[in-house]
C-alpha cells in the first residue's frame, strides 16, 4: 500500500511495530552497504534509495524530475517488499543473487525486482547487503545508460525498418491498409 509519508521517519512511524522492526532491519543492512553517491528518502510511496540529481542530473528516463531509483522497501497489504533495481535487468547480477540466496537455504519469493517477505527471518540479509555493496552508483549508472542506449538503438532500428518497408510497398504500388495494388 502506497504511503503519503514525505520522510523516512514518517513512513516508519505509520507502520505496525512488527513491520516497522522488519523494515528497519532491512533498512540498516542497506544503509551499511550503500555507496555514498546514493541517497535515502521517500520515493513512489515507499522508502527509496536512488541516484540523486547532483550525481545524475538526467534523472529517471520515464520522469526526469525523479532521481534514478536503485532500491526500495515497502509495506504492502499482505507482505513487505524489497525492490532491487540492481538485480532487475542485469542477468549476471541476478544469477549471482539467486545463487547466493539459494546457498542460504532460505526460500526466495521474487518477481522481476521485488523480493517479497512476511518477516525479516525470511530474508538472507547478508545476500541483500552484498547485493547492494556490489553495485556502487557509478557502476549502476554505467549499466543503466548502456541499457537506455541499447533501447534507443532498437527503437531507431524498428523505425528505420518500418520506413524501409513502407518505401518498398510504395514502389510496388501496394496500398498500406489493404495490401492491394493501386
Amino acid at each position: 500500500m502506497q504511503s503519503n509519508a514525505t520522510t523516512v521517519e514518517q513512513y516508519l512511524a505509520e507502520l505496525p511495530e512488527d513491520r516497522r522492526s522488519a523494515i528497519q532491519a532491512v533498512r540498516e543492512v542497506i544503509l551499511r552497504n550503500l555507496d555514498k553517491n546514493y541517497e535515502e528518502g521517500v520515493q513512489y510511496g515507499m522508502i527509496g534509495y536512488y541516484v540523486p540529481h547532483r550525481v545524475f542530473p538526467a534523472g529517471y528516463h520515464c520522469d526526469p524530475k525523479q532521481p534514478l531509483c536503485f532500491a526500495g522497501i515497502a509495506s504492502q497489504k499482505s507482505h513487505m517488499s524489497l525492490y532491487l533495481m540492481c538485480v532487475y535487468g542485469n542477468p549476471q547480477h541476478e544469477a549471482w543473487f539467486r545463487q547466493a540466496w539459494k546457498k542460504t537455504g532460505k526460500k526466495l519469493d521474487m518477481g522481476k525486482s521485488c523480493v517479497r517477505f512476511k518477516k525479516v527471518d525470511d530474508l538472507a540479509l547478508d545476500v541483500i547487503g552484498e547485493s547492494i555493496r556490489r553495485v556502487p552508483a557509478k557502476k549502476y549508472l554505467e549499466h543503466y545508460q548502456a541499457a537506455m542506449q541499447a533501447r534507443d538503438e532498437r527503437t531507431a532500428a524498428k523505425k528505420a525498418g518500418a520506413k524501409a518497408k513502407a518505401r518498398v510497398a510504395k514502389k510496388a504500388g501496394v496500398k498500406k491498409a489493404t495490401g492491394r495494388r493501386r
